[in-house]
């Protein structure tokens, strides 16, 4: 099936990402920031991390809490070994993805399992309706092997890590922010559609080559905020050269959103409950894998 798109959106600004250190000293390129969080609603953050430089990313992120949101990590290239509060482990490889929803709480360290190489990938925080901010702690890794992928006719190669696209439902789907999280492989000259909700707030973040949308270049390690323009069905996406590129939109919560380091709820009130939990031992309950 084809993702036919007959009003595409334009590309309201292009975003340059802030060099942080994060963890223990790991070095990321953050793209998604604090100020953007209202803009691009439901999403909170977007962290991009790349490095064939050991001293970049071997101190990883030992135990940390979180309360109130998901975690998305996509391993490009790379192993990561995730331990959790609740005695989950899991090892997340080559293409991989790791969901996690924190809901009322979970701590867990993310340590890399390699001394050299590429360590590549990215982290994006998704967060929850108020009503389900304190449901309980899930989580779920999918090898490369789980994440469904497939080619277009212009030879595009596509994995679909969340929501549906030409047809295809990708490895997680959610009710109410309805994400759509998807990795495209475009070669040189070639043009992608992908069909977005009106009302869906999204973006393109480029990490190979240089695209085109609506005649405005993005270039590798820039993201494309896409207006909200009325009418419009979608975003159409050409490579001038091979290219590659995620893609992500979901349905904007419209609430509240009180964030403190770690912990994302809709008040200050929530906020100063969770630190107290975490304080008390209290917060990082078991985990449903």
């Amino acid at each position: 099936m084809t993702d036919q798109v007959n009003t595409p959106r334009s590309v309201e600004r292009i975003i340059t990402g802030q060099a942080v250190m994060d963890g223990a000293g790991v070095k990321i390129n953050r793209v998604l920031t604090q100020t953007l969080q209202r803009r691009l609603d439901p999403f909170l953050m977007l962290d991009n991390f790349g490095s064939d430089k050991a001293n970049d990313y071997i101190a990883g992120f030992p135990s940390h809490p979180h309360r109130g949101f998901e975690t998305v990590t996509y391993m490009i290239e790379g192993r990561m070994r995730h331990k959790d509060s609740a005695g989950n482990e899991g090892l997340l490889t080559n293409g991989g993805v790791q969901w996690m929803t924190a809901g009322r709480g979970v701590i867990h360290s993310e340590m890399p399992e390699q001394e050299d190489g590429v360590m590549e990938g990215f982290q994006l925080w998704l967060n929850l309706p108020a009503k389900d901010k304190m449901r309980a702690p899930w989580y779920r890794d999918f090898n490369g092997a789980d994440v469904p992928v497939f080619e277009t006719a212009a030879g595009a190669k596509v994995k679909v890590i969340a929501g549906r696209s030409h047809g295809v439902d990708g490895a997680v789907q959610r009710e109410v922010t309805e994400p759509l999280y998807i990795d495209v492989d475009l070669p040189a000259g070639a043009t992608f559609n992908q069909q977005l909700p009106e009302g869906h707030n999204a973006f393109v973040f480029t990490y190979r080559g240089s695209v085109t949308i609506d005649g405005k270049a993005v270039a590798s390690g820039r993201m494309a905020i896409l207006a909200n323009t009325a009418g419009s069905d979608g975003v159409t996406i050409t490579a001038g050269e091979a290219s590659r590129f995620i893609l992500i939109a979901g349905q904007p919560l419209n609430e509240p959103i009180a964030q403190y380091g770690p912990f994302v709820m809709n008040t200050q009130a929530e906020l100063h409950a969770a630190v107290d939990d975490f304080r008390a031992g209290k917060l990082g309950e078991e985990a449903q894998v």
